[in-house]
């Protein structure tokens, strides 16, 4: 499974039930990622900001805690790394 996105969001959107914008969820965004994790052999993050920046938002940081680390840029060496990765 591939994400693609800058994962900068309200950090209370992964943390928090209820926490979304767009609707109320009983359940936090990470309790979602969690079952899709557990749901898919490989998943990975394909984040499309400067890998530099991805520090400087907490929900970002949030992501890659738990994607434990898959998160990669989008960038031709990124998407190499990605597709390594998933291809096992």
């Amino acid at each position: 499974m591939i994400f693609v996105g800058d994962a900068a969001m309200s950090p209370y959107e992964i943390t928090s039930p209820g926490g979304s914008v767009e609707h109320f969820n009983e359940e936090a965004g990470q309790v979602w990622m969690s079952r899709l994790k557990a749901h898919f052999d490989r998943v990975a993050w394909l984040n499309p900001s400067p890998e530099h920046a991805w520090q400087y938002t907490s929900s970002t940081r949030l992501i890659d805690e738990q994607m434990e680390g898959k998160m990669f840029p989008l960038t031709i060496n990124g998407l190499e790394e990605a597709m390594g990765y998933l291809a096992g």
